[in-house]
């Protein structure tokens, strides 16, 4: 098993244990909001992890009591158009929900802004029973940003996405998790074990059919039932020529499937 790091004083940390890889948003005494620089470290560190094969599922989450206050509106700045500024973020949503391997958000204290779009962003989000949540941009006389436009009504439906972006108000984790904004709800003491346990079953998957299942779910809140149809067509087809055969021994043989995610022909 192998383990990197990147050093305690940087923006984002970088942990990679085996095929789990745990980035950590580092600036607890900002409760974690973003300036430029944790955005380029991100940006990075998601960049370098949809490449490396031996990674198989991420972990997000934040240092100290919290997860990300948004962006760090007191910071400096970028040196660009705004606009230009505001499509770099967009750029980094992007590589988020682009990830082709499971991502989960371990989520404690605040989320709020761009920070709880952050969490929403990935495919299962696990919080602390001390999270709260904000959709916080009308406070600050902004609009929502960071992909919570397009993620919000897909998830909590347009009227309760309207509820939560117009007025801003904070929710506790036991509401986000009826609304559907949380996968699963955990003692602060529980929270580490379970997300490690989570990351690990993960890992142990067939990594192309889950990219695949991913991406598949994500089209299909916009596509045609022909389309999905037509998508699951072609995506079967790769995985006969990488793990389903290893599924169907071990279905078999009576063990457990060892998922490699090598191409086979």
């Amino acid at each position: 098993m192998t383990t990197e790091t990147t050093d305690a004083g940087e923006s984002v940390l970088v942990l990679r244990k085996g095929p789990v890889l745990t980035l950590t948003l580092n600036r607890p005494r900002r409760k974690n909001a973003m300036d430029a620089d944790a955005w380029s470290r991100l940006q990075d560190a998601l960049r370098n992890a949809r490449m490396d094969e031996g990674v198989r599922a991420v972990v997000l989450t934040g240092a100290g009591d919290d997860f990300c206050a948004g962006a760090d509106l007191s910071g400096a700045q970028v040196e660009r158009h705004p606009l230009n500024r505001m499509r770099w973020y967009g750029d980094i949503a992007m590589a988020l929900h682009d990830m082709p391997k499971p991502v989960i958000a371990k989520v404690s204290g605040v989320a709020v802004g761009a920070g709880w779009n952050l969490a929403l962003g990935c495919d299962l989000v696990v919080a602390s029973t001390t999270a709260r949540f904000s959709q916080i941009f009308a406070r600050r006389g902004l609009s929502l940003d960071f992909g919570g436009s397009w993620l919000l009504p897909r998830i909590v439906g347009l009227q309760q996405a309207k509820r939560l972006a117009l007025l801003a108000d904070f929710i506790d984790a036991e509401e986000a998790l009826r609304l559907g904004l949380v996968t699963w709800v955990k003692k602060p003491e529980e929270i580490d074990e379970f997300t490690d346990d989570l990351a690990e079953r993960l890992a142990e998957g067939p990594p192309i059919a889950l990219a695949q299942s991913k991406l598949m779910l994500n089209e299909a809140t916009t596509g045609s039932l022909r389309e999905a149809l037509e998508s699951e067509a072609r995506v079967q087809v790769v995985n006969y020529a990488t793990d389903a055969p290893a599924a169907k021994r071990a279905f078999v043989d009576k063990t457990e499937p060892d998922f490699p995610g090598k191409w086979l022909l």
